[in-house]
């Protein structure tokens, strides 16, 4: 099939994007590139100041640029609040033959679902799902082939649980939740107790997951039903793939856990909040709204004042920067003690 070609003049997609027009309104895209990439007809964008450079080197035939980034008379501008945010407007607005999310609609004659479920008429159920006892799926919502929806779960409106999905009995998804193939939700929280001989007793989590509107979860991304209540993630919030939340965790609004980071069980995390990646949080522990954790970083203890923190353990960035530049001269200090030793002994 031949796609349709797509363009747009510059003082349309200033329109279409509600950023104002530095430059000819006349010129016409027909795509989006990179800034090494990008030709005449594409728009492409400048989100971090270190790229200045290619920007400036660059052939696109429009930037998307903050308000303060230096620009010269040369080249055409959209000038945006969020360049990054409106260079997506635009890939959509380029992007009109996307493959459909799937080409099954409705319930697929090959899904098990038990008399008992509930399925709204709008939502789309493919092939090999299975919808357990008292489970409901809202209206609109997608549930790609080989997933499980567990016995008594409740799945909002407008949600897209992609292929190959585990959510397990109880838990509870809002409206308009994104759920990445491989997820399992619900899992058992690793609990145990040591018996007089050494021996490892499970200890059942009997808990569920409750995840709020609007929440993302990426691939592979595990969280653990709680013990007796409930591990909750918090409106808006956004996981990353190849994350572990444990049992009871609680995480707020608005929050950003990012690839390989951990959560230990019973932890409270609060309102936008970033785990930048491979970050460990210890269990039975608070972190205050507005913390930005640093990537490899290893959270032991309660963190009560907003701001940054990197380290392990953590402490303020701005104190991590100076150990690890004197961590770097170590070596070059350790000399110089020798030198004042073989001296002060002579």
């Amino acid at each position: 099939m031949t796609k349709e070609l797509v363009s747009y003049t510059l003082r349309e997609l200033a329109e279409k994007t509600k950023t104002e027009l530095s430059g000819s309104g006349d010129v016409r895209i027909f795509g989006v590139a990179d800034l090494e990439s990008a030709s005449a007809e594409h728009a492409s964008f400048l989100a971090n100041p270190r790229y200045l450079q290619q920007m400036q080197d660059s052939k696109a035939g429009v930037v998307v640029v903050s308000r303060d980034t230096e620009r010269s008379q040369e080249k055409n501008y959209l000038i945006s609040e969020n360049p990054s945010y409106t260079f997506q407007e635009l890939i959509e607005l380029f992007a009109t033959q996307l493959p459909p999310l799937s080409g099954f609609k409705g319930v697929h004659e090959r899904a098990v679902i038990h008399p008992t479920a509930c399925v709204h008429a709008t939502a789309t159920i493919g092939p090999n799902a299975v919808i357990d006892a008292g489970a409901s799926v809202g209206e609109g919502s997608f549930i790609g082939s080989n997933c499980y929806i567990g016995p008594e779960v409740s799945i909002g409106a407008h949600c897209t649980i992609h292929p190959n999905v585990v959510i397990r009995e109880g838990c509870e998804l809002g409206d308009r939740v994104c759920i990445q193939p491989g997820a399992v939700i619900g899992s058992c929280g690793f609990g145990y107790t040591t018996d007089k001989s050494g021996h490892h007793v499970k200890l059942n989590q009997l808990g569920k997951v409750l995840i709020e509107n609007d929440v993302e979860i990426g691939a592979n991304t595990t969280i653990d039903r709680a013990r007796f209540q409930a591990t909750r993630i918090g409106e808006g919030t956004k996981i990353d793939n190849l994350v572990q939340i444990a049992h009871g965790v609680v995480i707020g609004k608005h929050s950003m856990v990012i690839a390989q980071s951990g959560i230990a069980g019973s932890t409270q995390i609060g309102n936008h909040v970033i785990l930048a990646a491979k970050v460990g949080v210890n269990g039975h522990i608070k972190i205050a709204d507005q913390v930005v954790v640093g990537a490899y970083s290893g959270v032991s203890k309660s963190i009560a004042t907003p701001g940054r923190y990197a380290g392990i353990p953590v402490m303020p960035l701005s104190q991590h920067n100076r150990t690890t530049v004197l961590l770097r001269n170590i070596e070059e200090f350790v000399k110089e003690l020798k030198e004042i030793k073989k001296k002060l002994e002579s």
